[in-house]
This record gives structure tokens, sequence and C-alpha cells, in this order.
């Protein structure tokens, strides 16, 4: 069993009440694991007569299903195909309330390691824009990554500051996901070392820090837009303590209740827990417990708001063309492509991209990603890129080879070896028709382009 800080216990004891013995015995319990369907490669159907699973439906979500951890999903090659994406049950009801509608302009605040944005990037589908952004450098490699094997075009991924990012899009999106930091109380039974990072002092910083972050959060939301706050905690310092205090300083926003269809399946919010009385739409939000429910703790608050607060001027993005990419790109298409991914050009340095439509000018702030990455000039040829094959669909290459399970695995492994094809020069590769990479035929053999950095160990 967990071993619980003994003053945790006694708030929550105080907080739950006669619900407090069952709280507890859940932390005696294995945790839920659950995975998300990634439509933007197959519908639900075919997802589940090619897997090999043992899979239980998320009652609030339709794409996701609970797996048993032996059976280890992560480790098999239609992850790396990106054919799902392996999240905490709780945490896909979070975009479930934001609710993305394709065509919209979405900004995920706070996005590593990419589980809400890739479920944000599915229900676009490939529509809109979403901005992703992370404000620590070493996490937000892995939002890259995740993003790419899902084959989403349609992101931009930052390295930014809220205050810096307010600047840049003031009163721009649809819909805002500020899926903010804290102290991590409703993973204690999935992630153990949060336990040693709690503190009363820790929820009181938390709890500054999102009043800050929704500050400027706020900011990029346009009028009529919805506002998504969420946490992994109990504490109501930092759930409805802190909705309590936007609700407070900014009138133009209200809570916007939560569909019944989802709502029901949760505890609601609890504005006595915050001497909220001023505000009792606070018991619209939700609460998600771990034992009422197989999965963590989350809190989830839905706001709207209903006036503007800024003079939104912003320019147009400037496209700069590396020309000579361009040239050497569309000679690599003209021979790989039968249909080529559509889109504006845009180039940092030998770097080609395609820019999502309606991006506004991003002067200024750090881009880690600038929407779908096609390749990169190199001494009179273009090297296409790892984010280009995962985009694609068979339909889409001349060429492709499709391979067993023991050949993906080498070449997930980054190893080379002899395949029988007719086939010279870039060729897709593929598991059960969903592309892994790219490869290259010569004399025979398959060279390996499968990226160092994404190589299972051998």
């Amino acid at each position: 069993m967990v071993q619980l800080p003994e003053t945790f216990r006694l708030r929550m004891q105080q907080l739950l009440g006669e619900s407090f013995a069952s709280f507890i015995r859940s932390y005696e319990q294995v945790q839920t694991h659950g995975l998300r369907v990634n439509t933007l490669k197959l519908n639900i159907d075919s997802f589940l007569q090619l897997v090999p699973y043992a899979l239980k439906p998320i009652p609030w979500t339709k794409e996701g299903f609970y797996y048993q951890e032996e059976d280890r999903p992560g480790k098999h090659p239609y992850h790396a195909a990106g054919l799902y994406y392996i999240q905490e049950p709780s945490a896909m009801a979070v975009t479930e309330v934001l609710d993305p509608q394709p065509g919209e302009k979405i900004l995920d605040l706070s996005a590593a390691p990419g589980g809400k944005a890739t479920h944000i990037a599915t229900k676009l589908n490939h529509q809109g824009l979403l901005i992703a952004n992370e404000i620590h450098p070493t996490r937000v490699k892995a939002l890259v990554e995740n993003l790419e094997r899902f084959g989403i075009k349609n992101a931009v991924v930052t390295n930014e500051s809220p205050v810096r990012l307010a600047k840049v899009f003031p009163e721009f999106f649809d819909r805002v996901l500020v899926d903010a930091p804290c102290s991590g109380e409703g993973m204690f039974r999935k992630n153990p070392e949060a336990i040693n990072e709690w503190s009363l002092e820790n929820i009181q910083y938390c709890a500054s820090r999102q009043k800050e972050i929704l500050n400027e959060a706020q900011k990029m939301l346009k009028p009529g837009g919805i506002l998504v706050y969420s946490t992994c905690t109990f504490a109501p310092e930092e759930n409805e303590g802190t909705i309590a205090a936007f609700l407070e300083r900014y009138h133009e926003f209200e809570i916007e209740a939560i569909p019944k269809e989802l709502a029901y399946l949760f505890d609601q919010g609890h504005p006595e827990w915050v001497n909220g009385k001023q505000y009792p739409s606070i018991s619209q939000t939700i609460r998600l417990w771990p034992h009422q429910i197989k999965g963590e703790g989350h809190y989830i608050a839905k706001l709207r708001k209903k006036e503007s607060t800024t003079i939104a001027k912003m320019k147009p993005m400037k496209l700069k063309v590396n020309e000579e990419a361009v040239k050497f790109y569309q000679s690599f298409a003209k021979d790989t492509l039968i249909k080529k991914p559509m889109g504006s050009f845009h180039s940092f340095g030998n770097h080609l991209y395609l820019v999502p439509k309606g991006l506004p000018d991003v002067k200024g702030i750090k881009i880690e990603r600038l929407g779908f990455h096609l390749g990169e000039l190199k001494k009179n040829r273009f090297e296409p890129s790892h984010a280009l094959a995962m985009g694609l669909s068979t339909k889409e290459a001349k060429q492709t080879i499709d391979l067993d399970f023991d050949q993906a695995q080498k070449y997930l492994k980054g190893e080379s070896f002899f395949i029988d094809s007719p086939f010279k020069g870039w060729i897709l590769i593929t598991l059960s028709g969903f592309p892994l990479g790219w490869g290259k035929i010569v004399n025979g053999q398959l060279k390996n382009h499968f990226p160092k950095g994404l190589r299972w160990k051998k």
C-alpha cells in the first residue's frame, strides 16, 4: 500500500468525511492503465480488430480503453506506428470537457508530454490550428515526438512562458486548455515519487502559480471562447479555490455547465470547501476520485468568456522560403509521393515546413516545430523527415514495404537487413499498412532511416 503523509490523510479525512475510508482503500488497489486510439490513422472498430489486447471501454472517452498491465502496449510496434497513445484514464476526460471542434484555433498551454495535445488534434481532424506549448526545454522534445508519431500536421510547438505567448496571441483562440502544474495528489498511486515532494507549502506555491498562469491564459481567449482548467490534485486551494479567485478577478468569465452525459459520471465541485458561497456555480465543475471511478484524481472546470477585454492586434505570418529546399523537395515528392501534402511553405534554414492556415506572426517566441516538418536540404539532396513519413498513408506513397512483426522490431532497433523488393531509393516502411518511417533499398538491402533518438534498445 502507498504510504501517505499523515498531514495529507488528516486533510482528506476532514474533506471526505464518511467516504474517507473508501478513498483510503483505493490506495490498496493497483492503478488502472489506459490507451487512446489515434482516429487520425484508423477508426475504433478497425483498431479493435487489429490489436491483440484485452480491452475494456473507458466510459467518458469513446476512443479510450483500459488495458491489462501485462499487455505492455508501449513495447509493441503499433505504438511506434502511432496507432494509440498510452494515457492515464482520468486525464482523457479533460479533452472531452474542452470539446474541440474541427477548424478551431486551440491552445494547450502546458502540453508536454502530449497526452491532451494529441487528443485535441484527433478532435480537430487536421482542420484548424493547435498551438502546443511547453515552457520546460527538456520536456518539449517528448511533446514534439508524440505529435509527430500521431501524424499531426496542423500543430505548432512552442517553448515559451505564458506571459510571452499572451503578447503574440491576444484574444486569438477559440479554446484554451490550462492543465496546470499542481501538487500532484491525484497521482500518488501512479507516481509514489510525488509523495516525497508533497507539502502544505507546495500546495500554496502551486495555487499562487496557477493564478499567475490563468491571468495570462485568459488574455488569449476570444470573446465567447472556452477556457478549461484542470489539475491532477485533490487540494481545494488549487481547484475550487483557484477558480473562485479567478471569477473574483475576471467578471467577464462565467462557469459553464459540463454536459450531463459527462458530469453524471463524476463528483461535483465543492464551493463550500473554499468559502466560495458567492460562487455556487463552482458546483458545476467536476472532481474525479479514485474510489469512485477506475482512474486517478482530477479536477476540471469549464469557463466561458462573455466579453472582450483586449484590443487584438496581430500581424499575419511572414513566410520565408528557401527556394532551393523547395525545388529539391518537389523533385523528391515527384519521385516518391502519389499525393503531396498541401499548404504554405516556410523554411528554418534548410528545414522545410508546411505552416497551418491562420497562424499570426510568431516572431520573437521560441518555436520547436512550425507545423508539418517535411524534411531538410542536405548537399543538393532532400532528406524527408520522420514526421512526413508518419503523416502519410500508404495511398500517398509510390513505394511501400509492409514488414512482418520480426522485421518491424529489427527496423525499430535501427537494423538494416536484406529484403526481396523491386524498389530503389526512398521507400515508406509500414506495419499492417501503417507507417513506421523511411528506408532506402540499396542492392537488395533495406537501409534504415528510423531516427536514432527513437530507436528501441537492442
